[in-house]
């Protein structure tokens, strides 16, 4: 009781009421102006700065024309291949030779110029009438430049425009030592692919179900930006790249640089 007492007498006595009342600390009202500054700077931020986003899609380097796989007009024994896989062959050039039961021999032929990727028979190897023999990607002169397919999910192919780069880390190329070959989109494909027209493009039915096991995706070509005083005569992140040509058939991962955005643009639907 006699604490009370006290306590309300000191809140009667008139000495302490001239007294300022502190509202708020020095070290408060900095941490309030440093908030608002901070605000301020993220909203002008989101308006007038960009965010680049890149989108990355397991693709292939080809010379752009597509393969074709030879097939064995008979039934019989190989008995000779006559063309060496990796090798650039005319039209008409014979590949293999097969014994039929009969005892005739017949050759089969390319259909069109280009460079053996696949050669599936050996000699001794039996075939059946329209087994595949070999595959052969279409290359119409030997300097043909070399492009890069990718293959995107259907949903992602409309946020790519054409022009975008492109990093392409090829399988074959140490990327630590020599970085990624550089490229631009030259085309977006505007229909889906199915597993069997990439085995027919590609000329391989494991590509077709590698590139469609998580959908049919959509076909995205990507022209490699060229440079004389390379090896490979294309231009990489590194200053020379790799001492050796790349081969076309060469898997590879394609990192796409898309638009530009506002981080405004995120929140606006």
């Amino acid at each position: 009781m006699q604490f009370r007492q006290q306590a309300l007498s000191k809140l009667q006595s008139p000495e302490e009421i001239d007294l300022p009342v502190r509202f708020a600390r020095p070290q408060g009202w900095l941490v309030l102006i440093i908030t608002v500054v901070v605000v301020i700077a993220a909203s002008v931020w989101a308006v007038t700065g960009t965010v680049a986003s890149t989108l990355g899609a397991p693709g292939i380097l080809t010379h752009g024309q597509g393969s074709y796989v030879l097939q064995s007009p008979v039934s019989g024994q190989v008995t000779a291949v006559l063309a060496e896989e990796g090798k650039r062959v005319p039209a008409n050039t014979p590949v293999l030779k097969v014994r039929t039961a009969q005892g005739t021999t017949t050759v089969v032929r390319t259909l069109a110029a280009g460079r053996l990727t696949t050669m599936v028979a050996t000699i001794g190897s039996v075939v059946t009438t329209g087994a595949d023999v070999a595959a052969v990607e279409r290359v119409a002169e030997p300097d043909d430049p070399l492009l890069a397919t990718l293959y995107v999910p259907a949903d992602s192919g409309s946020t790519i425009p054409v022009g975008a780069p492109v990093d392409l880390t090829v399988q074959s190329v140490p990327t630590q030592r020599y970085g990624v070959l550089r490229g631009h989109v030259k085309a977006v494909g505007r229909t889906v692919q199915t597993r069997r027209q990439i085995t027919g493009f590609l000329g391989s039915s494991q590509l077709g179900e590698q590139f469609s096991q998580k959908g049919q995706p959509v076909a995205v070509l990507v022209q490699l930006d060229r440079s004389p005083g390379t090896k490979s005569g294309y231009t990489w992140s590194s200053s020379d790249g790799p001492p050796y040509a790349v081969d076309s058939m060469t898997p590879a991962t394609g990192a796409v640089r898309l638009a530009e955005q506002h981080p405004i643009d995120w929140l606006l639907p």
